[in-house]
């Protein structure tokens, strides 16, 4: 998308809700969360045509997204590793991600400043 005149040194986005240009600098917390998202995955597909990738893992963010976007999130997420054949690890501690994630690794911090790593599902 080719910014306003004059302001080519920003990051635009097209926002489909008003069908407008909009500076990243204005995107909510949740937004550029989905803009990253999509940014990435669309990197790493441009990149998987020259070198197999089979797994991606992406680390927070979904904490900034109210519960519709999350849904919107992890349902693309679902439907890429169902479609690529991926495998997709995501690092959070969203409780309704909990929910959703079949396999798990959990993290439990031990009194002896030690960790104990649970597999789960």
């Amino acid at each position: 998308m080719l910014p306003p005149e004059g302001d080519e040194e920003n990051l635009w986005v097209l926002d489909r809700n008003f069908d407008e240009r909009r500076a990243v600098s204005t995107l909510s917390g949740g937004e550029t969360f989905l803009v990253s998202l999509a940014l990435a995955l669309g990197l790493s597909d441009m990149v998987s045509k020259n070198v197999r990738i089979e797994s991606l893992f992406i680390d927070e963010g979904f904490g900034t997204l109210d519960p519709d976007t999350l849904e919107i999130a992890l349902g693309t997420l679902e439907k890429l590793q169902a479609e690529s054949n991926r495998m997709i690890g995501i690092i959070s501690h969203v409780e309704a991600l909990k929910e959703r994630i079949t396999t798990q690794i959990q993290l439990r911090k031990q009194a002896s400043g030690f960790s104990e790593m649970e597999i789960v599902g």
